[in-house]
């Protein structure tokens, strides 16, 4: 896993700006929420599985000299909240090098790491604004 740290910061109404190294994205939410103007955070979270599952299956074929011409990975919600992911597989394989790009596909890291035991530590800081009191006029004379 890349060791960049990811940036949010804060946009129109609940857009938000997202920083990853040189790399900007737009996250935000449809209307009547947000104004639809990026995928939403579960999106991402689906397009970082479907990308990691593709990357990895492709890599795999490739180190073993595979004849894998395409891979297209397709991901969404399920009616129960479960990931259903679609991989599919073009190119000249054999049933048994179909099942092992299958096996390499269920265990990209991304897929790892949310099917995993993950612990996620929060990190608080507070910065609270200082209000000026202007300063009393002069009594007069």
């Amino acid at each position: 896993m890349t060791g960049r740290t990811v940036s949010v910061r804060e946009g129109g109404r609940l857009a938000r700006t997202v920083a990853v190294g040189p790399h900007l994205l737009t996250a935000d939410e449809p209307e009547p929420l947000g104004a639809d103007t990026g995928p939403t955070p579960g999106e991402l979270l689906l397009a970082a599985l479907a990308s990691c599952t593709s990357m990895a299956v492709r890599a795999y074929a490739a180190r073993q000299g595979w004849g894998l011409d395409h891979v297209v990975v397709d991901a969404r919600f399920g009616p129960r909240g479960q990931i259903v992911k679609h991989v599919r597989l073009t190119g000249g394989l054999d049933p048994s090098q179909v099942e092992r790009l299958l096996k390499v596909a269920g265990r990209c890291p991304v897929q790892r790491l949310i099917t995993g035991d993950v612990t996620v530590t929060t990190v608080p800081t507070v910065v609270t604004t200082v209000r000026r009191i202007a300063a009393p006029a002069p009594l007069p004379e």
